[in-house]
């Protein structure tokens, strides 16, 4: 075979290898790139919630605001507002710790109670941490019981929004009253408490005199490792091109 009849498949070799590498490093560094702008959506809504979570307890939204309200909006706004606790049956939500809560580094669960407003209307709220009680629902009973009293108290908390259940999240068990995801609207439609509010809130005080349930103030500890994997992809996409660009240098040698 002569040299004109290598040199066609070679630069058909050399042409394709040239669309590879820069598909390869374009994707690599659309990824950079895409990581850099997620840096700085991470780091305004750690800022925002930073903000929200220092800030003083305003009053609680009116009802004819509530069909507005978002969770990338309102979500952690401190509230502080009057409600008396409902003689209805309670749910807990089981859960292996807390990424917000630093007092709560165990399993345990969350004691959801609704609790009625001036104007009669009803707010979900989540009383605090009960430690290791995912069976015994009569410590449960007991724990929560002291909390409706028949008379309105002063609540601060934080405007949280439901969760949607994952893939491998276990059913709800109604007999128990027993949760695994935070929808306090499937808690109120299962247990008959009727329209509620479209967010709960997370109870930050008053404590009840047992420490029973156990509410708390919330901290937001959100990971922003976005910088490093957008210099990991940049620096793929230059090892891409590096390594190319001495393949394609060694075969003009040769």
């Amino acid at each position: 075979m002569n040299q004109t009849q290598t040199a066609v498949p070679r630069r058909r070799g050399i042409f394709g290898l040239t669309v590879i590498a820069l598909i390869m490093v374009s994707v690599l560094a659309s990824l950079g790139v895409w990581q850099l702008r997620r840096k700085d959506e991470k780091r305004a809504l750690i800022s925002a919630l930073t903000e929200r979570l220092a800030g003083a307890p305003t009053a609680l939204p009116a009802a004819t605001e509530w069909p507005a309200l978002t969770p990338a909006r309102d979500e952690f706004r401190r509230v502080s507002f009057r409600a008396t606790f409902e003689s209805r049956p309670d749910v807990m939500v089981y859960s292996s710790g807390s990424a917000v809560r630093d007092d709560i580094n165990g399993p345990g669960t969350w004691a959801f109670v609704p609790a009625r407003l001036a104007d009669g209307r009803s707010v979900v709220i989540n009383a605090g941490f009960v430690q290791n009680t995912m069976q015994d629902r009569a410590q449960q009973d007991r724990a929560v019981k002291p909390l409706v009293t028949g008379a309105p108290v002063t609540l601060t908390g934080y405007l949280r929004f439901s969760e949607a259940a994952g893939t491998l999240t276990p059913a709800d068990d109604t007999g128990k009253r027993l949760w695994f995801v935070r929808d306090h609207r499937t808690m109120a439609k299962a247990l008959g408490w009727g329209e509620v509010a479209p967010f709960y809130i997370d109870l930050e005080s008053p404590t009840p005199s047992s420490g029973i349930p156990k509410p708390g103030p919330l901290h937001v500890h959100l990971k922003d490792d976005h910088l490093q994997y957008a210099i990991t992809w940049f620096g793929l996409a230059l090892v891409v091109a590096a390594a190319f660009g001495f393949w394609v240098a060694g075969q003009r040698r040769s």
